[in-house]
């Protein structure tokens, strides 16, 4: 396997890391608390979303290559 795959299989690993803990986040009682009351959540909690959603495309385009 070519360290190109391999770097590019642990960012997918890695997206689907970040996507469980912003998820778990979302679910804890202070969260929701904040997004009921401001109507969005945390920037913590947005950070897991877009550090995954980042990790996805950049292991996705990695595998394409």
């Amino acid at each position: 396997m070519k360290p190109n795959q391999i770097i590019a299989i642990a960012l997918l690993i890695g997206a689907v890391v970040l996507a469980y803990f912003g998820y778990q986040s979302t679910q804890s009682l202070t969260e929701q608390v904040h997004e009921s009351l401001t109507g969005r959540f945390t920037d913590e909690t947005v950070w897991y979303f877009v550090l995954a959603a980042v990790c996805a495309v950049a292991g996705f385009v990695m595998l394409r290559r």
